[in-house]
């Protein structure tokens, strides 16, 4: 259980270090700019500008993903819980993403197979943490 609770705080510190400063970025230049994302890219969409979107990641796919790794760290009783449900919100960021917007950077397949590997853990972790 250590080891897989390990393995989900490494996963969540990495998902973290990326969405926060680009949440960041897109709550304070809604236009995309300030890590190069074109406008454009939002015509299919339900937004005008990333300042939404820019929030939803760094609050979910951001500072909920570093809440999610300390519990991972220190082991908690809901670690399991937790991984799994940041693992479903990330895949559905990601799934939601990609109908809007279309496959447009490799990051997209990336984070959606990290999403997929949060969900397994913490879906294990979880079995693991109610047979206790």
């Amino acid at each position: 259980m250590k080891r897989l609770a390990v393995v989900l705080g490494i996963l969540q510190c990495f998902v973290a270090v990326m969405a926060v400063p680009a949440g960041l970025s897109l709550i304070l230049e809604p236009d995309g700019s300030g890590i190069g994302l074109p406008i454009e890219i939002l015509q299919t969409s339900p937004f005008h500008d990333y300042l939404i979107p820019g929030l939803f990641l760094f609050v979910f796919n951001g500072m909920f993903q570093v809440i999610g790794a300390v519990a991972s760290f220190r082991k908690s009783k809901h670690t399991g819980m937790l991984g799994l449900g940041l693992g479903v919100i990330l895949l559905l960021w990601i799934l939601i993403q990609v109908y809007f917007t279309g496959l447009v950077h490799f990051l997209q397949p990336l984070f959606f197979l990290i999403a997929i590997i949060e969900i397994m853990l913490g879906r294990r972790l979880h079995s693991i943490e109610a047979s206790r």
